[in-house]
């Protein structure tokens, strides 16, 4: 059985702390994964209602606010795994674990945005808006990092709906509630991050192990886990036309779904049969692509 017990001394990293650099900051908000975030929850902004009436400067509020509050989460995130992530050949050298930046000063400088973002959403914007990015914050820092992503293969099935929540915050910052239109946007992220997220396990597999994070490949084998990878993408398709069945959106966004969906279909069934890596690297920089892809699709429809 594999253990997945943490593999060193938490309290005691074994490299020297250097001077911390604005850089070391910076990548500890996880700045490609908070381009994702701001992108889809502006895309929520864009669709909701009122947008077109709401002033530049809110909407550069909500903007900052829901970037921090991203960047927070990821610092937590670098913070609480500073040990796996010494192991690993992906994360080895991010500020935490490479010593460029002290655990403690990770932690107040995540702990602090949380709070600016969160009460500044509130006070310039709403509290629904704010309410929702707290807890989002505290899902994916405490429910997905602490709790899920070292006890249970499917820590990234239930944490994805961390990363689902960004539209729904940005439609709750112009009209101050939730409605069904971002419920299905918090859909299409949370059946999307399991084999966006699968595909980058499959290659990377090696160093989950190392690490004792019971990722599905890493407990299941590769085999179950494409077969889970096309269930997934065959169940996001239809959520992805549910906004143009429903006459939510037009026909640019209908096909433009239909599409985009079809091939996130067709990259899983080439996993599913390739016996190397190579087509799960593909399908996993696709999914990234399809994501904004998709949303860019449901902004240019709704202008």
């Amino acid at each position: 059985m594999t253990d997945f017990s943490p593999v060193y001394d938490v309290e005691n990293p074994p490299l020297p702390a250097r001077e911390s650099r604005v850089s070391d900051f910076w990548a500890l908000l996880k700045p490609r994964v908070m381009s994702l975030v701001v992108f889809s929850g502006f895309a929520g902004m864009w669709v909701a209602p009122g947008f077109s009436e709401t002033h530049p400067f809110l909407i550069f509020i909500s903007i900052i606010t829901l970037a921090l509050g991203a960047g927070a989460a990821g610092a937590i995130n670098m913070w609480y795994d500073r040990d796996i992530d010494l192991v690993m050949k992906r994360t080895k050298n991010r500020p935490v674990p490479a010593g460029r930046v002290e655990p403690s000063e990770a932690l107040t400088f995540a702990l602090f945005m949380t709070v600016a973002a969160v009460l500044t959403m509130g006070v310039a914007l709403n509290w629904v808006a704010a309410g929702i990015l707290a807890f989002a914050t505290f899902f994916y820092a405490v429910i997905y990092t602490m709790w899920l992503k070292r006890s249970t293969p499917q820590n990234i099935v239930i944490g994805g709906a961390a990363g689902a929540f960004p539209p729904m915050i940005g439609w709750a910052c112009i009209t101050g509630d939730v409605t069904l239109m971002p419920l299905l946007l918090f859909a299409i992220i949370f059946l999307w991050t399991p084999p966006h997220f699968w595909a980058l396990s499959l290659f990377a597999c090696e160093d989950y192990r190392k690490a004792g994070v019971p990722m599905l490949p890493v407990v299941a084998g590769e085999a179950a886990t494409k077969k889970q990878m096309l269930l997934y993408t065959l169940l996001l398709l239809p959520v992805t036309l549910a906004p143009f069945m429903l006459g939510m959106t037009g026909w640019m966004y209908g096909i433009s779904a239909l599409i985009l969906s079809s091939f996130f279909v067709f990259t899983a069934l080439r996993v599913l049969q390739d016996q190397t890596h190579k087509s799960a690297r593909l399908m996993f920089g696709y999914s990234v692509f399809y994501l904004f892809a998709l949303f860019l699709a449901l902004m240019i429809d709704a202008a």
